[in-house]
């Protein structure tokens, strides 16, 4: 357990103290390690990851059961000021970025009010170094940014909050295969030079298994498939209802859904 970043063991999340949205989920995740939450939309991943992020207040949620330890600290259920203290940052899946601010402000507004000008000039240079495409757009307005860039913004803005554990909620969402593979390739750099850990929650196993450790399968509230990328990539299931393949052919969304109809009625 000491060599654990984060330990989530036995989550159950509870909406508007009667619908339970995630139950048993235990997850770990080392330092310097990359970890993929894969499923379907409503699996319960982007829940998980706010109840590690401490924002599940705002949508009258509790964990109800369970623990979340970061760092040897328990969480669970803490404001997500407090957790970003710690160094858990957030992406969320949408309203990424200030779209009536520039590319710089962006960058500037998550900066804590404690930094110098001469740390904030380093933690800019830092994600411009990530992203330097933002830096030729520094005075463009966020809101006329496409969505690769905007979610370029978002990482970097991340980035000056000097995380030490970044969770990462639909990398790929809306985004062109090849925009995809540029993101994915720079949070590995990120990784690597920073030594942080990071918590991707993606529909897309294809998109998360490429640079993923380790990855956990989400259906339903639960984890149902759990093990490292060579595992997952190599298990059946994947194959079929993620990867959408079977020996070695591509499979269509409809034969998927309709393999899992008559698998959950008939099998």
């Amino acid at each position: 357990m000491s060599e654990l970043l984060l330990h989530v063991e036995k989550m159950e999340v509870v909406y508007k103290r009667v619908i339970t949205a995630v139950q048993g989920v235990t997850i770990s995740l080392a330092p310097r390690q990359i970890v993929a939450l894969l499923g379907t939309n409503g699996a319960g991943k982007t829940t998980a990851l706010r109840a590690i992020s401490g924002f599940l207040g705002l949508d009258d949620a509790r964990v109800t059961e369970g623990a979340i330890t970061f760092d040897g600290v328990r969480i669970e259920n803490r404001l997500p000021h407090e957790n970003a203290a710690r160094g858990i940052v957030l992406v969320p899946e949408r309203e990424k970025v200030f779209p009536n601010l520039t590319v710089a402000e962006n960058l500037t507004a998550p900066v804590a009010r404690n930094e110098t000008t001469a740390e904030r000039t380093l933690l800019t240079e830092r994600a411009y170094h990530f992203f330097p495409s933002l830096a030729e757009l520094r005075h463009r307005t966020a809101g006329f940014l496409s969505g690769g860039e905007r979610q370029m913004l978002a990482i970097a803005g991340a980035l000056m909050c000097r995380p030490r554990l970044l969770l990462v909620d639909e990398l790929s969402l809306g985004l062109a295969p090849v925009v995809v593979r540029d993101l994915t390739r720079r949070l590995t750099a990120i990784r690597d030079e920073l030594s942080i850990a990071i918590l991707l929650v993606e529909q897309s196993a294809a998109a998360a298994l490429e640079i993923a450790d380790y990855a956990y399968v989400m259906e339903n509230g639960r984890v149902v498939l759990d093990g490292d990328r060579e595992r997952l990539k190599g298990h059946q299931d994947v194959q079929e209802f993620y990867l959408g393949q079977v020996a070695g052919e591509r499979r269509s969304y409809r034969e998927i859904k309709q393999y899992r109809r008559s698998r959950r009625w008939y099998g």
